[in-house]
């Protein structure tokens, strides 16, 4: 389960805007939820990538040095690793939510999201680092190879992948955990159940 005192993914994920999407209730019936952060220095940054099921059990955790060109990239990086690790591990008819600390990573992910399920079209080009363009594709391949995927914009201080990029040394261990091919509890899929932060909720709310 999760750490005490730390909210689960579902719990960020539910309780975070998700860009140019509208936010349905229905968000808890996500089987897997992954958290993805990169940071960069000039002496080394890293990726830091937290894995979860609905139900909060832990599926895996990554943190590893990386030496990207600047914040932006290592951002795409991290989101590539993120779904990369993701989809060894998740069935593909899996509903996915993603967590990032990137504004424009976060909108354009959903966006392209869009363009496949309702047929619309960006009328301009998404904003893609100038050498993320390889990391982007295939974020696009994995984010289309789920049944259905929404990306949420959570605060750095909340990431849980936050600490696991800025310091992949220290956080090398989790690098040695046994690799885990958790699946989340059934649910009745057709119930409509207010997540976790609107679960207690007046019903006139």
């Amino acid at each position: 389960m999760a750490a005490y005192g730390r909210p689960t993914l579902r719990d960020l994920f539910d309780d975070s805007p998700t860009p140019h999407i509208a936010h349905p209730p229905r968000t808890h019936h996500r089987g897997f939820y992954v958290a993805t952060d990169g940071s960069f220095r000039a002496t080394g940054g890293g990726l830091g990538v937290v894995i979860e099921t609905r139900d909060g059990e832990r599926v895996a955790r990554i943190a590893l040095p990386d030496h990207a060109p600047d914040n932006n990239v290592a951002e795409y990086r991290a989101l590539h690793l993120g779904l990369d690790v993701l989809a060894a591990r998740a069935p593909r008819d899996a509903r996915i939510g993603v967590l990032v600390d990137h504004d424009v990573l976060a909108a354009n992910a959903n966006r392209t999201l869009l363009a496949t399920d309702d047929g619309w079209r960006p009328d301009d080009p998404l904003p893609v680092p100038e050498r993320s363009s390889n990391h982007w594709r295939g974020i696009q391949a994995r984010l289309h190879g789920f049944a259905d995927c929404r990306v949420a914009r959570i605060r750095s201080g909340e990431n849980p992948a936050h600490p696991l990029a800025n310091a992949p040394q220290q956080y090398s261990h989790v690098n040695d955990e046994a690799d885990r091919c958790v699946l989340p509890t059934a649910v009745d899929t057709d119930e409509l159940i207010p997540p976790p932060s609107r679960a207690d909720r007046p019903a006139s709310d």
